[in-house]
């Protein structure tokens, strides 16, 4: 029987999930790979999508235990007239919280949820910038106090970025 190690596991799993999860995008594409590649990249597109972000940060806390956080973070465009969309753009953790002092135990759970809105216009600017601007929301939805802040949160958000040949650069 082959055995893999946790940490393996752990890190390569969300990959492969998320690059299966690509799979019937890519095959129904019309745009061309770099489109869908930009496209991808920019966090306010015109397009739903699915993205998976794993952190693992190891020797985390005092007792420099392992600790991972898979970001479920859903991309939803809305079409609001001929010229503007509205982006909402969730980030929900799923988080595996070492003990931080002895005597503790590892929490397992859901950490606190936040919430983008973003206005968006439909076309790059005349020099090719993309813009959208709008309110970010944090919900105090931790299924456990060690795995959010207890806190609910309201601002301002902001994205600018810019494609130019294979790359594309800009700010979140």
């Amino acid at each position: 029987m082959l055995f893999i190690p946790k940490r393996i596991t752990v890190f390569f799993c969300p990959l492969l999930v998320a690059g299966f999860g690509l799979l019937p995008v890519l095959s129904t594409a019309q745009d061309g790979v770099s489109d869908l590649a930009k496209a991808a990249q920019n966090p306010i597109a015109a397009m739903i999508s699915l993205p998976f972000q794993n952190n693992t940060n190891f020797d985390f806390g005092p007792l420099e235990k392992t600790q991972n956080v898979l970001n479920i973070q859903p991309v939803i465009p809305l079409s609001l007239t001929d010229n503007w969309n509205l982006i909402t753009r969730t980030i929900m953790p799923v988080i595996s919280q070492p003990a931080l002092t002895d005597g503790q135990s590892r929490k397992n759970g859901i950490g606190d949820v936040q919430f983008s809105a973003f206005f968006s216009p439909k076309q790059p600017t005349a020099g090719g910038w993309i813009w959208g601007a709008g309110v970010v929301t944090q919900f105090d939805t931790a299924t456990d106090d060690r795995l959010g802040q207890g806190k609910w949160g309201l601002g301002p958000t902001a994205v600018l970025l810019r494609t130019s040949g294979p790359w594309v650069y800009g700010g979140l």
